[in-house]
């Protein structure tokens, strides 16, 4: 078994939503200053790089970030690839077995220069939320911003996903890895009035003796 990282780098560099707080990160104090240690801090969107969404996000009255339960951001997990489509329906997925998993991450390939926000890119169709309910599925991730156009007002990737009860993680960097089953961690912060946050996202191998 191996680990792969999904997870976006965080730097000064990390492209945000169009205008939304960019990251960054400073020295508050360095060796020079203290004697002994550098301390530096950081600042930037909930939503910027690799990371998962809180219904709060898209409900005000919705579960924000510590309040989802631990156990939704790590199970095994399905790595679709669904290249050259910009939006993914029910359709696509009807002849993919899901029988064996709890999550599915979308590899569209739809955010090749991760410098730069993407412009267009893949996002969820409004059907597919119930049927990977009715699969049992209760996350889903994908190599992409957002589940819906930047543009987009009503949300209705969202609103699919949330209306079933399916956890949302966008960012995730799935160009080093296959179709196959794996096993999935992405683990928030803390955060207890978050609407989302950054996760380091990591793929587990599964042996397959």
């Amino acid at each position: 078994m191996k680990f792969i990282d999904i997870t976006m780098p965080l730097n000064n560099e990390t492209p945000p939503w169009p205008g939304d707080e960019p990251f960054e990160y400073k020295l508050t104090w360095s060796m020079e200053d203290t004697g002994s240690v550098n301390v530096g801090q950081f600042k930037g969107s909930n939503h910027i790089g690799t990371h998962v969404d809180a219904p709060y996000h898209y409900d005000s009255a919705g579960l924000k970030i510590a309040d989802l339960p631990v156990g939704r951001f790590s199970g095994q997990a399905l790595v679709v690839s669904v290249k050259d489509h910009s939006v993914i329906t029910k359709k696509l997925l009807e002849d993919i077995d899901l029988s064996k998993v709890s999550k599915v991450l979308f590899h569209t390939d739809s955010w090749k220069d991760r410098t730069r926000f993407p412009d267009p890119y893949t996002v969820i169709g409004e059907d597919v939320g119930p049927f990977l309910k009715q699969h049992d599925i209760d996350l889903i991730g994908i190599d992409t911003p957002s589940v819906d156009p930047e543009t987009s007002k009503e949300l209705k990737g969202h609103h699919t996903l949330y209306q079933n009860d399916i956890l949302i993680l966008e960012g995730i960097d799935l160009s080093p890895v296959s179709p196959g089953i794996y096993e999935l961690f992405a683990f928030p912060l803390k955060m207890e009035q978050a609407d989302g946050s950054p996760v380091r996202a990591v793929l587990r191998t599964i042996d397959a003796s």
